[in-house]
């Protein structure tokens, strides 16, 4: 990364099937509780039938009754991650950019992201771990949440979506990928075609920054 992809510019990450290849919070976090298959049988229904994703998050939510704080962190640290996440976020800072991660996942999973250099990262609205109350439907991300929180996060850095490059995998980034000019479909499923500027297939987030890096050299 010798180059600069345009100081300035917000960089906008998704997380499931993005940041983290070919899984997601919601299955790393099933995992930890053996309700694997459970939950494959709600991504399922999301991605295929119609499923909301506040419905999604009710039900989940109640596959996951006995989640603990340490379940959570060994899911995390257990997910398949891109490599480099850490070294391009830094080389967005180091060149004057900024970088967030919008996701529909739970927000105590997504936040964590902010240890690694996010300047922000926006999840679903979930109470906290262990659970004592329910899921606040109003409170869990669709996919015009990530077009609207992308608008707040330019006005709070006074950028604009002009500004703006995001990367995605699938329909929940759909909107998104419309709303700015500079799209990365990373790992991505047909939802996103014709919606980006570059797609990348692998296993190295700094592969498809440098995507952005060459096209802005």
């Amino acid at each position: 990364m010798t180059s600069s992809p345009g100081a300035g510019r917000l960089h906008l990450f998704d997380l499931d099937g993005t940041l983290i290849r070919g899984s997601a919070a919601a299955v790393e976090i099933s995992r930890q509780l053996g309700v694997s298959e459970e939950i494959a049988a709600l991504e399922r229904a999301f991605l295929l039938d119609g499923m909301t994703p506040d419905e999604f998050a009710v039900q989940a939510h109640g596959l996951w009754s006995a989640l603990t704080a340490e379940q959570v962190t060994a899911a995390f640290e257990g997910a398949p991650w891109l490599a480099g996440i850490r070294e391009v976020w830094a080389d967005i800072h180091a060149q004057g950019g900024r970088c967030a991660v919008i996701s529909l996942s739970p927000d105590f999973f997504v936040e964590r992201l902010l240890a690694w250099g996010a300047d922000a990262a926006h999840g679903s609205r979930w109470p906290a771990v262990p659970f004592t109350e329910p899921i606040h439907r109003p409170g869990i991300l669709n996919a015009a949440a990530k077009v609207r929180i992308a608008r707040r996060l330019c006005a709070e850095y006074g950028l604009g979506l002009e500004d703006c490059v995001a990367y995605g995998d699938s329909m929940s980034d759909a909107e998104l990928f419309a709303a700015v000019p500079l799209a990365v479909a990373v790992n991505a499923d047909r939802h996103l075609a014709g919606l980006s500027r570059h797609a990348y297939t692998g296993a190295d987030l700094r592969e498809a920054y440098d995507l952005v890096r060459k096209s802005a050299a």
